[in-house]
């Protein structure tokens, strides 16, 4: 009961997730899961192909996580607008990220100071973890939902 004098308590070890939790963490989950494949895929293709292992590395993984991180923040930005706003923007964000994919591509097939076979592994491979790892970040919230009845018919105070 409040009133005036009255102290409210509010838990702050558990609060209570809004709607887009799970938006949230899939994007932290995916930036996690990419900087430890960063890590990884720099340390494997620099000990095996040298300097341009590294560069096919740190390509592959902007390239990849990149395409993959954008998507969660264009989900996340799109749950605040109108359903056929949102869409468009989601069509609009993936046909941006597919030319400026081609266009990097084809940029990148001009030059040769990078290892191709470790851009191809990094690329895939984050690709595979940060999805992995945005799934995992998803899945993992608890989010509380209510069914709202569309009759009324069925609530305590029609019965009586």
């Amino acid at each position: 009961m409040q009133g005036p004098g009255k102290v409210r308590v509010v838990s702050l070890t558990n609060p209570i997730p809004g709607p887009d939790a799970p938006l949230k963490a899939a994007l932290r989950y995916g930036v996690i899961g990419l900087a430890v494949l960063v890590v990884l895929s720099v340390a494997i293709a620099s000990a095996v192909a040298g300097l341009s292992g590294l560069w096919g590395a740190l390509l592959g993984a902007a390239i990849g996580g990149g395409f993959i991180l954008t998507t969660a923040a264009v989900v996340l930005f799109g749950a605040k607008l109108p359903p056929s706003t949102a869409g468009l923007v989601m069509l609009v964000s993936w046909v941006g990220k597919l030319l400026v994919a081609m266009i990097v591509i084809a940029v990148l097939q001009r030059f040769d100071f990078y290892d191709r076979m470790a851009l191809f592994l990094t690329v895939v491979g984050s690709l595979l973890v940060v999805l992995g790892a945005e799934t995992y970040g998803v899945l993992r919230q608890k989010v509380p939902y209510v069914n709202v009845p569309t009759d009324r018919s069925d609530s305590p105070s029609a019965q009586q």
